[in-house]
């Protein structure tokens, strides 16, 4: 391969990494735009909720903690152990649920909600038990 042939085949690759850049470029603004109408979206939707929220009635929910499967295995755990006080690692335990903080402090929400509808109560701090 002489000289010339060699930078021929040098331009060739430039010219396709160029067009290759080009429509990554194209991509990332897509997905820019994309991203940045999502994030309004849900800036509105917890706007919303939070609304919602401080309009709505004290004491009233607007679904039964149990139409969620989560909720249902956390109140099936509940009703088989009515006179049992979970802290939340035992629960997630039970359930078979990862114990890392992410996960159970959802559970601690969920947990949360329950006691506030009057299904649970809390017997020590961090501790759960069915309602009697």
């Amino acid at each position: 391969m002489n000289i010339t042939e060699l930078l021929i085949d040098l331009q060739a690759r430039h010219d396709e990494a160029t067009v290759q850049a080009g429509e990554l470029r194209g991509q990332i603004e897509h997905f820019t735009t994309a991203l940045t109408e999502s994030e309004a979206r849900l800036a509105d939707l917890a706007t919303t909720r939070k609304v919602i929220v401080e309009l709505a009635p004290p004491g009233t929910e607007s679904e039964p903690p149990a139409s969620n499967s989560a909720y249902q295995a956390i109140v099936h755990a509940f009703n088989q152990r009515p006179d049992q006080a979970f802290r939340v690692r035992e629960l997630h335990e039970l359930l078979g649920l990862p114990t890392d903080d992410p996960n159970m402090n959802v559970t601690r929400s969920r947990l949360g909600r329950l006691t506030r509808q009057g299904f649970l109560t809390q017997p020590g701090r961090g501790r759960y038990q069915k309602q009697t």
